[in-house]
């Protein structure tokens, strides 16, 4: 076997979070976002061992005898439904990854799928491995957002379309926009969210205007009009804002969020994910660093023009 090493992105979604939801599809019948794959990845490596056990190691080290045993979720269900034999499997990433609004839990479960993809010889396409990616996760997470793995495994900026019947559909869009008029900087807020509780009060009336937004803010890019396109980013916000009490719950996110908007160096911002902690997104002024916000430096960010990726060593 050797080892086996894949890596995925992490996606950051500039408008359309919550209409990805299966709730909000069904009742209004389509949702959509537009995103991009980061230059910031997760990592699986697995190997054989000597021991005949399972050995996980993450923030914590697990070793047992049995696939049930396993704590890690995206461990336990991929090679459960795999009926993988014993082996050691490596969780790395490039930020601080729980609750970070990024889709990291589903990063890591396309790239946990293309490592023993490899292992197995399966040939499959980024598209199946991102669709059983949000099978496979929603069996521990049943409020996954259909976003998050096709944007994270498929490379590119674009715009992500969702229906009740159909698979997604994708509309790539100029990645040249984003890196010619912004610096484009993650924030970490120092907490950490539970998003399923975040999830779980969403008004899906309030979010609404969202799947309107991503229209204009599409047309915007087209048109290459910057004012547009940022006016229409952080109106995205303030809608976000108002889907749910629990978003900028923390006295601690509105510091920051007051912070951003009183920089003048910061042209827009949105908080990551579905709320509540994890990284602010800001689209700097390119004539000058990303500033250090509430004494945060800035990690910057580009888009990623591939998807999920591995290989044999």
């Amino acid at each position: 076997m050797g080892m086996i090493i894949a890596k995925c992105p992490l996606r950051i979604s500039l408008v359309g979070g919550s209409t990805d939801q299966e709730e909000f599809i069904q009742k209004y019948g389509k949702g959509s976002v537009i995103s991009f794959p980061s230059n910031l990845f997760t990592y699986i490596s697995i190997h054989e061992n000597n021991r005949n056990k399972y050995i996980i190691n993450y923030s914590k080290k697990e070793e047992v005898d049995s696939v049930d045993e396993i704590k890690n979720d995206v461990a336990r269900v991929c090679l459960k439904r795999f009926n993988v034999k014993p082996i050691t499997v490596t969780f790395n990433t490039d930020i601080l990854s729980s609750g970070s609004g990024l889709a990291s839990s589903t990063s890591y479960m396309i790239a946990m799928i293309k490592a023993i993809s490899i292992h197995l010889n399966h040939t499959w396409t980024d598209f199946e491995i991102c669709k059983l990616a949000l099978e496979l996760e929603r069996e521990f997470n049943p409020l996954t957002g259909a976003q998050d793995p096709y944007g994270c495994g498929i490379g590119g900026f674009k715009r992500i379309n969702f229906s009740k019947a159909n698979n997604p559909s994708f509309t790539f869009l100029d990645s040249g926009f984003l890196s010619q008029h912004f610096n484009m900087a993650l924030y970490h807020t120092g907490e950490i969210r539970s998003s399923t509780k975040i999830l779980e009060s969403i008004d899906f009336d309030k979010s609404l205007p969202l799947l309107y937004k991503v229209d204009w803010l599409e047309e915007a890019l087209n048109a290459k009009d910057i004012d547009k396109f940022l006016k229409l980013f952080n109106e995205s916000w303030e809608t976000k804002k108002k889907t749910s009490k629990l978003i900028l719950e923390s006295e601690h996110l509105k510091d920051f969020d007051k912070a951003f908007g009183l920089n003048e160096k910061i042209l827009g911002v949105k908080l990551c994910g579905a709320g509540g902690g994890g990284y602010f997104f800001a689209l700097c002024d390119k004539r000058f660093p990303a500033p250090v916000i509430n004494g945060i430096s800035p990690i910057y960010v580009l888009v990623s023009e591939s998807g999920v990726s591995g290989v044999r060593v």
